[in-house]
């Protein structure tokens, strides 16, 4: 725990560029795949013209961003074009960060809190192999390195791995654990989990939950039947239903998110493995369809590689190849609390 405190402290005494610059060697992978569509119809181009404009629109569609959200940024980008254009970087940046800046939302609680001292719950639901429970630990150690009491809660019964591995996170951060034997009712875990967390003074409780497709009625039953259980509680906890989605799936996740979003009514999204995947625009995608909260990106696999979604952080990123890089540092933002 000590390492990973170390580890993050280094990481924002650097400040705002050592993040960037983290974030753009983690997503080079999807910037490459769009500078390449970039550079193929319109090598050196430097202006915002046509042929930009027909260069941008494919280098979109590589990285994955969709069809509706790349006519949506081209249509702003077009109209930039009939107000004069203008150097095609920093044109493209902004049209990017406008896109994305509605989904940019400081975490529950705003940083570097989880509400005082009220309980919350924030439970986590996606499909197998998305990664919740390994942003399960990260999210319990981000909390409490902010000085926050968090709990974990195991409530994917259905494999014992799923419980062990919550159990090695817990031990990892130095956080408590409340789990049952698998093939106990997940709902049940989560109801005593919520007792526990009451009893210990818990600021913040993460129940990773069991990966289900959304086309399973009867998984999602059982999902709309563990969400309901907060409100047994007087007074109930504030809820965060996160959903975790691996980047890699592509403009799959956007029929992921519909489906969790009617079964359960999702307050927010975590977008993982961005670092391992050409398919990061999906992002994009996402903002434009749902606009959800993204709350936080997942770039690695340790403990520290896990940070707050900001618009700008994430435009540079996918769009800057080294020689663009020198002037958008600096304007950097941090979410609204």
């Amino acid at each position: 725990m000590a390492e990973a405190r170390q580890r993050r402290s280094d990481a924002e005494s650097a400040g705002d560029g050592g993040w960037l610059a983290t974030l753009g060697q983690r997503l080079g992978k999807t910037r490459a795949r769009f500078l390449e569509g970039v550079a193929r119809l319109a090598p050196g181009a430097r202006k915002l013209d046509e042929q930009a404009l027909d260069a941008v629109e494919t280098g979109l569609l590589m990285a994955d961003v969709g069809p509706t959200a790349a006519a949506r940024l081209l249509e702003r980008l077009r109209a930039r074009l009939r107000d004069g254009g203008g150097d095609l970087r920093p044109v493209l940046l902004e049209e990017l960060c406008a896109l994305l800046q509605p989904v940019e939302a400081a975490p529950p609680g705003g940083p570097g809190t989880a509400g005082g001292d009220d309980l919350r719950l924030v439970l986590l639901v996606g499909v197998n192999g998305s990664g919740k429970t390994t942003l399960a630990g990260k999210l319990a150690a981000y909390y409490q390195q902010r000085g926050a009491r968090v709990m974990l809660a195991a409530t994917d019964t259905f494999r014992a791995a799923a419980i062990e591995q919550l159990q090695r996170w817990g031990e990892r951060v130095s956080v408590p654990v409340l789990a049952r034997p698998a093939g106990s009712d997940p709902a049940s875990v989560l109801f005593d989990a919520l007792q526990a967390a009451r009893a210990r003074g818990i600021q913040l409780l993460i129940a990773d939950t069991a990966g289900r497709l959304h086309t399973r009625a009867d998984l999602v039953n059982e999902l709309r039947k563990i969400c309901r259980i907060p409100e047994r509680f007087e007074p109930a906890p504030r809820v965060e239903r996160l959903m975790v989605l691996d980047a890699g799936i592509g403009q799959n996740a956007l029929e992921q998110v519909r489906g969790f979003h009617a079964a359960v009514g999702l307050d927010g999204l975590a977008i993982n493995k961005l670092d391992g995947t050409a398919r990061g625009g999906v992002l994009l995608a996402l903002a434009t369809e749902f606009a959800l909260p993204v709350r936080f990106l997942g770039v690695g696999e340790q403990l520290t590689d896990l940070e707050v979604f900001r618009a700008r952080d994430f435009a540079a990123a996918l769009v800057e190849p080294p020689e663009w890089s020198d002037s958008s540092r600096s304007a950097s933002t941090t979410p609204a609390e």
